[in-house]
């Protein structure tokens, strides 16, 4: 037993202790002060008392009809000791039992704190709590919910060390393999210069976005002010239109009324543009990529982003929001599978949430939910 138990029990034991000898005491010393009130109780009865005697206090009932005194004997006698030590041995057993209920769950709390300080996140307290439905047992299911968290947390972080430790091998291997070429072929200098450069811009886009997808996860989300989204939203499509020109992609953007929400500009603009460039990489050759903007009668306002590509799988819907996913029918090179990764945090760090969908005659629909600023 722990220490928390033997505190429990000797402090729930004394309280019944003091309880029980304090009744005792206060039946005893009523039971003295009823003999000492009212002479001659306790003796032998005498027929024709004196009547100054009584003179202040009556006799009782018994001695005026020469009866012997209840049960047979005086009031006022020794202690109840044998009633007393009954009462002892059951507030005895009772203060264990309490004491045990009660450390019981704390000590498998410990255990399990224990357990996952030295890396076993595996642990589950909930099971050993058995049908309690008290504090405690809120609080296991709090513990078991966090060490849950806690683990999806590190692995994946592990999953994203993994993938990052691949992403940067394939640029620095084409890195060697160009520096290489170039001492080999001192003529072609200036084409292996040219490739050692596109790769080393591939190298910073990368460290960029990793950057920012840290940053966003680890809530640096920088102050919130009041961006107008369709400003933001005409923007973001003028962009879009000059990079899809290069494939004829055509960027339909039908705007909405003007309308705020408190977000970090840099950082929600970053979001959608992502979005809207991972529509255009996965739209064909003269497609178009459609943006508009609603407000539905919620209090928030929409943002809807569809390609004409192949679309995901409905088991990827999900997936696709999770940094460095390649989904199955994936042909957009040029990206690292991190831009709805970032999407996904700066707009869940704005209060709102995005989320995929598939559409008959489309491709991939991508919704945006903000918090209107006024509502």
């Amino acid at each position: 037993m722990g220490r928390l138990f033997w505190k429990f029990f000797v402090f729930i034991w004394l309280a019944q202790l003091a309880g029980i000898l304090g009744t005792g005491a206060l039946f005893w010393v009523e039971r003295q002060q009823f003999t000492n009130h009212v002479p001659g109780i306790g003796e032998r009865h005498h027929p024709g008392p004196p009547p100054h005697e009584f003179a202040d206090h009556p006799p009782p009932p018994e001695f005026a009809r020469g009866l012997p005194p209840p049960h047979g004997r005086p009031p006022g006698g020794p202690l109840p000791v044998l009633p007393m030590i009954v009462g002892l041995l059951a507030s005895l057993l009772c203060a264990a039992g309490l004491a045990w209920y009660f450390a019981k769950p704390i000590r498998q709390l410990r255990n399990a704190f224990d357990a996952a300080a030295n890396g076993n996140l595996d642990v589950r307290v909930t099971p050993g709590m058995g049908g309690r439905r008290d504090e405690l047992a809120d609080l296991g299911k709090d513990f078991d919910r966090m060490t849950a968290q806690l683990q999806s947390f590190i692995e994946g972080q592990q999953r994203l060390l993994h993938d990052v430790s691949h992403e940067m091998r394939s640029p620095l291997a084409r890195l060697q393999a160009a520096i290489g070429l170039a001492r080999q072929q001192p003529a072609r200098i200036d084409d292996f210069l040219l490739r050692i450069e596109r790769e080393g811009d591939r190298m910073d886009q990368l460290i960029g976005e990793l950057l920012t997808l840290s940053r966003v996860e680890a809530g640096v989300t920088g102050e919130l002010e009041a961006v107008d989204i369709a400003e933001l939203l005409a923007s973001i499509a003028e962009d879009a239109r000059f990079e899809g020109s290069a494939r004829q992609i055509a960027i339909a953007f039908t705007p909405g009324p003007s309308a705020e929400v408190s977000a970090n500009a840099e950082l929600l603009h970053r979001a959608i543009e992502n979005v809207v460039r991972n529509a255009i990489g996965h739209s064909p050759d003269g497609g178009t990529v459609r943006l508009q903007l609603s407000y539905p009668d919620d209090g928030k306002l929409h943002i809807t982003i569809a390609d004409q590509g192949q679309g995901v799988p409905e088991n990827e819907l999900e997936a696709i929001f999770q940094p460095f996913f390649r989904g199955e029918g994936s042909t957009f090179g040029s990206g690292y599978g991190l831009g709805l990764a970032i999407a996904r945090r700066a707009i869940t760090a704005s209060g709102g949430r995005i989320y995929a969908r598939k559409m008959p005659g489309e491709g991939l629909v991508v919704v945006i939910e903000l918090p209107l600023l006024s509502a």
